[in-house]
């Protein structure tokens, strides 16, 4: 859930005075992955079918209003589309991230990523990052060469909060459609339209109006600086399958992942975590390969609560995190534990 304890409009660039006395601009790093900011498409009316392939160096010419709010400098990690990233991708942006945050002469960073899987990566860094300067994740669901795109503005409220002082501490943030969202929350809920990102139970840390950001909440989960996941000791994430769950379900799915050497899957489950036949039996015969389950939902919203079965089953909760989430949070706490007990844990207080 959020606090609001910090309300209003927060104030932008505040950083240490220059040797004449004047406010010293803040050092934004500008981090390129790839995604549809970074896309074109061979006609002003196609949003769809485009070309990945834009620079940071070509988004920053496209904004020049950026060099107003920061000192930048541009960095292009990777050029993909998001469902290309992988987990060998995910832990080298997360280890260019720490190590850019690291600098002293680094104030913020600001990623540019596709919206398909955004979320997943602002969650994966807010785990296991170990700074509480701004992160801020920006996409965009129409490329740069539409009639309306949605990119440009996306990418320089997000440097409007990389240099804002209130945006400290409140761990990665992704900025889509003039709203800032919590990695922990926030989810892709439409297909297409510009205003795809919401966070429906817990709601916005704030928003961007007028060219000023404004803040509400907090996240009162663990996150970034509090957070007990290193990425000092990451050598590679296990294998975490995400299986389906409906009428009719097979048990060969678990089966499969079992035998791909999964060493946990997520059900996406009915309702309330709630798991078929199938389901219940593929779990059973994950327990017995020693392979972690853990129950979400398909439906999108809501807490999956703790049941009588998991004891029975070996099972966890997911909590509020949808499948994708915690898959994330599951590879990272298999890293430290297989016991149930202590995976509760982590999908209690992450």
């Amino acid at each position: 859930m959020n606090s609001g304890n910090t309300a209003g409009v927060a104030e932008q660039g505040s950083r240490a005075a220059t040797g004449e006395g004047q406010p010293a601009r803040p050092r934004i790093v500008l981090l390129g992955t790839g995604g549809t900011i970074a896309a074109v498409a061979g006609e002003a009316t196609q949003l769809h079918d485009y070309t990945v392939g834009a620079t940071t160096d070509e988004l920053l010419a496209a904004v020049p209003q950026l060099r107003t709010l920061a000192e930048v400098r541009g960095e292009q990690l990777a050029n993909v589309d998001s469902r290309d990233i992988d987990n060998a991708l995910l832990l080298k942006i997360a280890r260019r991230v720490d190590a850019l945050l690291g600098q002293p002469d680094v104030d913020g960073i600001v990623i540019t990523h596709g919206t398909d899987t955004l979320e997943e990566t602002a969650y994966f860094l807010n785990l296991v990052l170990k700074s509480a300067k701004p992160v801020v994740l920006a996409g965009a669901m129409r490329p740069a060469t539409a009639l309306s795109a949605d990119g440009p503005l996306n990418l320089y409220n997000a440097f409007l909060v990389a240099t804002c002082t209130a945006a400290h501490g409140k761990g990665v943030l992704v900025m889509m459609n003039d709203r800032i969202g919590a990695a922990r929350f926030v989810t892709k809920a439409a297909t297409t339209v510009p205003d795809a990102f919401r966070a429906f139970e817990q709601g916005n840390l704030g928003e961007v109006a007028a060219g000023k950001v404004h803040f509400f909440t907090a996240p009162l989960c663990r996150h970034t600086v509090d957070s007990e996941f290193s990425l000092a000791a990451i050598g590679e994430l296990p294998h975490v399958d995400i299986l389906y769950d409906h009428q009719g379900a097979g048990l060969h799915h678990y089966r499969a992942a079992i035998s791909a050497g999964a060493r946990g899957i997520v059900v996406a489950g009915c309702g309330n975590g709630g798991l078929s036949p199938a389901a219940r039996a593929g779990a059973e015969e994950a327990a017995r390969h020693g392979v972690a389950v853990v129950r979400s939902s398909r439906v999108g919203q809501g807490v999956v609560t703790a049941s009588a079965d998991d004891a029975v089953l070996g099972t966890v909760a997911a909590n509020s995190l949808n499948p994708h989430k915690a898959r994330i949070l599951l590879m990272l706490a298999l890293g430290r534990s297989r016991d149930a007990g202590e995976l509760q844990r982590c999908f209690d207080q992450y």
